[in-house]
């Protein structure tokens, strides 16, 4: 009889017992991740929707009042679709006495104002980047501090400026006074995108030969190109806004420009309501159109300006 010893007994091995998974609470948590998320999108898009439709609607309630006869307009409940639209508005706006004097003074100014602005900012945001000079930080201060100054508490000093050198009624010396509150702006703007482009760029174009006007003209002004286009659109829409300036320094009915037009809806019988929102949506289009065209060209050339450099 054999026997078997205790140590090549048999013995049985019993499983331990299963953990709980912590793939689920990883997948609770995911979840409990995404719905914040969503939750967060979500109120983020409500805001700007809200945002968006508070912005517009002066907008909206502008071309609709421009679009209803003026029965429609002075009721007590007011209405948001035109019940009985009409052109009468926009007809007797632009058959205001000098309309098209008031179009083209505006529009002179404008253009005038931002091709100044523009050619003297290039230099001046040129020289402010690319060379060091004593009173270079004293410059751009003064330039914030422009910006800073309130029309209002120049207009006598300008006034008196422009009857001593008999500008008082010239689009000559509007155009003037426009250029000396969109120049800092234009400056301080154009600063920037040339700093953005490396000065070894315009070493490289002189090592080839160029000079220092030529390197500007081939290297640098293709990359600032774009800045200058968006920096010109807002020089324009603020020359095109201007109203203060217009209104003290024009006293001739033909020199007036289409911010101080708008103001003559505004009579001793009442208010023209139809005309009045007609005019500001013939005077806000033009500058509707131009940002639309000119955004498409400015996002394309930043693009490939940032390729090229």
């Amino acid at each position: 009889m054999s026997v078997v010893s205790p140590a090549s007994r048999w013995v049985p091995t019993v499983a331990p017992a299963p953990s709980a998974p912590r793939t689920s609470a990883r997948h609770e948590t995911k979840e409990r991740r995404s719905r914040r998320a969503l939750a967060g999108a979500g109120a983020l898009n409500v805001a700007a929707l809200v945002f968006f439709v508070v912005t517009l609607f002066p907008v909206y309630w502008m071309v609709l009042t421009a679009f209803k006869p003026t029965g429609d307009i002075i009721t007590p409940t007011p209405d948001f679709s035109p019940l009985h639209p009409t052109i009468a508005g926009f007809v007797d706006a632009i058959h205001k006495p000098f309309f098209w004097d008031y179009v083209s003074n505006t529009v002179i100014v404008s253009v005038a104002t931002v091709a100044i602005s523009l050619v003297v900012g290039v230099l001046a945001a040129l020289a402010l980047s690319r060379f060091r000079f004593k009173g270079r930080k004293t410059y751009l201060i003064v330039l914030l501090a422009i910006q800073a100054v309130p029309q209002t508490a120049l207009v006598i000093p300008l006034f008196f400026t422009l009857q001593t050198l008999h500008q008082l009624n010239e689009l000559l010396g509007l155009t003037g006074t426009y250029v000396i509150f969109d120049l800092p702006f234009t400056v301080w703007m154009l600063r920037g995108f040339v700093q953005s482009v490396p000065a070894d760029i315009e070493d490289a174009a002189m090592v080839d030969g160029c000079s220092r006007l030529g390197a500007f003209r081939r290297a640098l002004l293709p990359l600032i190109a774009p800045g200058m286009v968006a920096t010109s659109i807002f020089a324009f829409i603020q020359a095109w806004n201007q109203y203060l300036f217009a209104d003290v320094f024009m006293q001739l009915n033909t020199r007036y420009t289409l911010t101080v037009w708008l103001q003559s809806f505004e009579t001793n019988r009442g208010t023209d309501y139809s005309g009045l929102m007609a005019g500001s949506v013939l005077y806000t289009l033009p500058v509707v159109l131009l940002f639309v065209l000119v955004q498409r060209k400015v996002v394309s050339g930043l693009a490939s300006g940032a390729v090229k450099g």
